[in-house]
């Protein structure tokens, strides 16, 4: 089973060695570390899958094998570190790679005794076993670091119990919170850390963050960075997917509308519809989604996102979106349809059923 803090044929953030595209941040957590103002409590937040994980370890790895700042002695302070970077030979780096640091703790969605499945939240019973590590790891005097991933996920009584430690900080310990959603957090809780920003990818840093990740997609990362909104996370499950060529399928259905190609109508249905394709079915409407939101966009915009994610794209959404009238038109449509799908699969509707009916839909409100 994949872990909770871990993007299914991607490495662990915790054995990958370069965050891509997120400088900024990370020069901005230096400056602080340099001034010796380093504050307990530290949010990265920003979409999922843009590296917030991988620079949370590269954090707890630079914390754990870099001594504090000094004043200056008989010898001089020693050099400000210009990055985050620590050797993969360091024993700190070792340690971490092995699970064995006893300074760092990671925090997760745990698996449930009773079930044997995963817990859909962070317990209070997970956030409780910090205050075990920050007895234990006292004794040794050293820093202290917590990663919890995703802070987001946490229910209101881990969250209170959180909040406690934030407020009452044991010395020398750093805490990390990853949140996609850091609205969904306390306000209390943001109030209490500094946030590190991360921003979506460029493609030419998602081609090297994809490739770090052994994923090679040559001449398709522009389309991937495109549809992925600069996620690596989501490029690398587009790419293992076949996503690209499932929304050009999509781009080619929609392409001849008026007219409805109810042959690979039925084609996309019974893919998404095949035995352990729960995944595939899903990928298939967040793309449709994706496609109606491209078309809302290019409506109102007056013109095609620069990037084409599919061949023919530009052409197909300026044809389908030619105005403001036209773009509000599949936004509605989007809306409708997505709270259809939802509510389908919410009660087990036939999946092959519920992604033709989508796709029916679609186009009998457009040729309306």
């Amino acid at each position: 089973m994949t872990p909770p803090d871990q993007i299914e044929g991607a490495p662990h953030p915790r054995d990958t060695a370069e965050v891509f595209g997120q400088q900024q941040a990370e020069t901005a957590f230096l400056e602080t570390f340099a001034a010796g103002r380093l504050h307990h409590g530290w949010m990265l937040t920003g979409p999922k899958g843009i590296g917030k994980a991988t620079l949370a370890w590269r954090i707890a790895r630079f914390l754990l094998a870099t001594p504090e700042q000094q004043d200056d002695g008989l010898f001089g302070a020693p050099p400000v570190p210009e990055t985050l970077a620590i050797a993969p030979d360091h024993p700190v780096a070792r340690r971490i790679a092995a699970g064995a640091e006893p300074g760092l703790k990671s925090i997760t969605r745990s698996e449930n005794e009773k079930t044997g499945r995963m817990r859909d939240v962070i317990s209070v019973e997970d956030i409780r076993s910090l205050s075990g590590f920050f007895q234990l790891s006292a004794a040794d005097g050293g820093r202290r670091v917590v990663i919890v991933d995703a802070a987001d996920e946490m229910n209101t009584q881990a969250a209170n119990a959180l909040l406690k430690m934030l407020e009452e900080p044991p010395d020398r310990a750093t805490i990390l919170l990853i949140a996609h959603q850091p609205s969904r957090l306390l306000p209390t809780i943001r109030s209490r850390c500094r946030v590190l920003r991360l921003s979506p990818l460029s493609p030419d840093d998602m081609a090297l963050a994809l490739s770090q990740s052994g994923v090679e997609v040559g001449a398709q990362t522009d389309a991937l960075s495109e549809l992925s909104g600069g996620s690596v996370g989501a490029a690398v499950q587009l790419s293992l997917q076949d996503g690209l060529k499932t929304y050009a399928d999509l781009v080619r259905l929609v392409s001849s509308l008026p007219q409805f190609d109810r042959g690979l109508a039925l084609k996309m249905a019974e893919a998404a519809a095949a035995r352990g394709a729960e995944a595939q079915r899903d990928l298939l409407f967040r793309l449709l989604d994706l496609l109606m939101a491209r078309l809302a966009r290019t409506g109102a915009s007056g013109a095609p996102p620069a990037i084409e994610a599919a061949p023919g794209e530009a052409e197909t959404l300026m044809r389908l979106a030619p105005t403001p009238a036209a773009g509000r038109a599949w936004a509605a449509i989007a809306q409708e349809t997505s709270a259809r799908a939802r509510h389908g699969v919410a009660v087990n509707l036939d999946p092959a059923a519920l992604v033709l009916d989508t796709l029916i839909k679609i186009s009998q409100t457009r040729a309306a």
